[in-house]
């Protein structure tokens, strides 16, 4: 994993000295040449015999690759450490679903809702082996379908047997899974480390009725639980009236959602098609699936050294050759 230099530390600090050695060399190669392209004497000197002219920037390379290589090895003399990527053993994640009517919008095919059931089904198949997943659905009132289980089929199950209901109600959605934290199975090998938690709550509307979601955000965010919400469908989107026939626009509502993320913690994103959604999953699955910890590098900046010296070699193999 690629980390920028505000990321690493050094357990011996002073040994970083040895860079201003480093910095040296490349002045003083970078002093040297400048000087050779300015003199008027263009007598051919034993380095220009070796190194022709027209070759000059394979001796670039090989110079400079040379030097960082030198550079890379000093960074692992101080021995570096940062924050690396690790899988997480266990967590818990409470998928939130809204089953509005507004769900049954065709804006995404086949409708927002099976679309939803079919990117749901497959972020559940992806969460790691260790995690405990958790169902609910809400509308006008919210409904553990699941609690807190590693059975994925019972996961399954719930997210295809999801049916419509009027209204949407986020705030006590969220609630909901916030009391599913007492039914997190106690980990065997630590029983009183409480597992993490996340919320991944998918809506495409606003609240109108139940508790205020910015309190419920506010009490995740209380409790380490963030909410990553996925504001969900299109501005274009409308369901038909079965009594009267006509349209009723159900544009997806993306402020409420990102309101609550910002609260909480956790992350707003945006899905328009099941393509997007998918894609949105996925990345929540990466960003929920690892977390950081921090542990010695020495050993990625002894790479880094051993490539630049390959690309140095190169470079003057590629001088020193005589082609026919």
């Amino acid at each position: 994993m690629m980390l920028t230099l505000l990321e690493i530390g050094f357990l011996r600090p002073w040994r970083l000295w040895g860079l201003a050695g480093v910095a040296g060399l490349l002045l003083v190669y970078l002093v040297w040449t400048l000087a050779k392209h300015s003199r008027t004497d263009r007598r051919a000197s034993d380095l220009q015999i070796l190194f022709p002219k027209r070759r000059a920037w394979k001796r670039h390379i090989a110079v400079v690759a040379s030097i960082l290589a030198l550079g890379s090895l000093v960074l692992a003399w101080a021995t570096p450490n940062g924050y690396i990527q690790v899988p997480r053993d266990r967590a818990t994640v409470f998928l939130v679903m809204d089953v509005s009517l507004s769900m049954e919008a065709t804006d995404v095919k086949p409708t927002r809702l099976k679309a939803a059931q079919e990117a749901a089904n497959a972020f559940v198949d992806d969460l790691p082996t260790g995690f405990n997943i958790s169902i609910i659905s809400f509308a006008a009132t919210p409904a553990m379908l699941v609690p807190p289980t590693s059975d994925r089929g019972q996961a399954h199950v719930a997210i295809d047997a999801l049916k419509l209901a009027p209204s949407t109600n986020i705030g006590d959605a969220i609630l909901t899974a916030i009391a599913g934290l007492s039914l997190i199975p106690p980990d065997p090998d630590h029983p009183n480390d409480p597992a993490p938690a996340v919320i991944v709550l998918i809506s495409d509307g606003e609240s109108n009725t139940g508790s205020p979601s910015a309190k419920a955000a506010a009490k995740a965010q209380e409790l380490s639980v963030p909410v990553f919400t996925i504001a969900y469908g299109t501005e274009t989107g409308y369901i038909i009236d079965e009594e009267t026939g006509q349209r009723n626009p159900v544009p997806v509502n993306k402020e409420e959602l990102r309101n609550i993320a910002n609260i909480s913690g956790g992350k707003a994103y945006t899905a328009d098609s099941l393509e997007k959604l998918n894609e949105v999953y996925d990345g929540i699955s990466r960003s929920i699936g690892y977390e950081q910890e921090k542990a010695e590098i020495t050993e990625q900046f002894v790479g880094y050294a051993i490539v630049l010296s390959v690309i140095a070699l190169l470079g003057v193999m590629s001088l020193a050759a005589r082609w026919p």
